[in-house]
């Protein structure tokens, strides 16, 4: 397939493009910086440069070609914002985006649609030891200040689903394919934790794996949990990623200053117990991740920042 993959220089676009590639998909990336051009040509996809929020700039970007999908993994979440603010970035892309992009497929002539979603849609709240599925409820208002941005989840899905071929994912946290920034971020102790409920999460690379699975064999309609086999705990997947990147555990706060610290945050490495399962994910798209636990991701981040050392020895 030829596809239009929305945000292809982000954490998750990078290694989606070069998982695209080596599944003999062709990639039109992308991306609203110029700067993003070189790298992205380095992995064999064809840039494509516009604001997706400028939907005149971008029906002018792809106007006169052609694509069988589009992929929307646009955020504005290098790292979570502290505060509730610093989400209306991502609830504009989420929102304002997915109706632009899918005027663009448009133009491109593509029927298949695949956004991002997250599994916060099913609320920021303690969901005690259920484990939520996809027919359970998604986007539901609480009246809380997370509205905003679960309203923007919900927008982003149900518009994906007016598409001939509409597919939503509903990621856990990422981890991993952002190392090296986490790794400083740790080091001067940025990144600090607190006792909290339990979340699900994936590695950056299954979550490319899974998204290639659901354009290739996902069925039009539907929405699939892309986590891995074991939730855990804010402080717990920190605390070890800490441990095995070799620099000092993360500050630990009361859970009282960490909500004053960082609101938005809190609300869900505090104060929100979520589990979800995958079984709809493996059994439909035939996805089974890499890292089943946060464990094994966090091994591989290791691994990755002792070869890089390695090569960066002089000979």
């Amino acid at each position: 397939m030829r596809v239009l993959l929305a945000g292809a220089s982000g954490a998750i676009g990078m290694p989606l493009t070069r998982r695209l590639i080596a599944h003999g998909h062709e990639v039109l990336g992308l991306t609203r910086d110029r700067t993003d051009t070189g790298p992205l040509a380095a992995l064999g996809a064809t840039p494509v440069v516009a604001d997706a929020l400028d939907r005149d700039g971008l029906l002018r970007a792809v106007d006169g070609l052609s694509a069988d999908a589009v992929v929307h993994e646009l955020t504005a979440l290098r790292t979570p914002p502290r505060r509730y603010s610093g989400m209306t970035p991502t609830n504009r892309l989420r929102a304002e985006g997915t109706t632009n992009l899918l005027a663009a497929a448009d133009v491109l002539g593509a029927e298949r649609f695949v956004t991002q979603s997250i599994v916060f849609g099913y609320g920021f709240a303690d969901h005690g030891t259920r484990v939520l599925g996809e027919d359970d409820p998604f986007g539901v208002p609480a009246g809380n200040a997370n509205d905003p941005a679960v309203a923007a989840m919900l927008s982003a899905e149900q518009q994906a689903f007016t598409a001939p071929e509409g597919i939503a994912l509903r990621y856990g946290l990422f981890y991993g394919g952002d190392v090296d920034d986490v790794r400083a971020l740790l080091a001067r102790r940025g990144l600090p934790v607190a006792a909290g409920g339990i979340l699900p999460w994936v590695h950056h690379d299954d979550a490319a794996t899974a998204t290639v699975a659901a354009l290739e064999h996902g069925r039009p309609g539907q929405a699939y949990n892309i986590a891995d086999d074991q939730p855990a705990t804010w402080r717990e997947v920190f605390t070890a990623m800490a441990d095995a990147l070799g620099v000092p555990r993360p500050r630990h706060l009361p859970r009282w200053l960490f909500r004053r610290a960082a609101p938005y945050v809190a609300s869900f490495a505090v104060d929100t117990t979520l589990r979800v399962t995958n079984a709809k994910a493996k059994a439909e798209l035939g996805w089974q991740p890499s890292y089943p636990t946060y464990h094994d991701g966090i091994r591989a981040m290791a691994a990755h920042v002792t070869a890089t050392r390695q090569e960066a020895r002089p000979a």
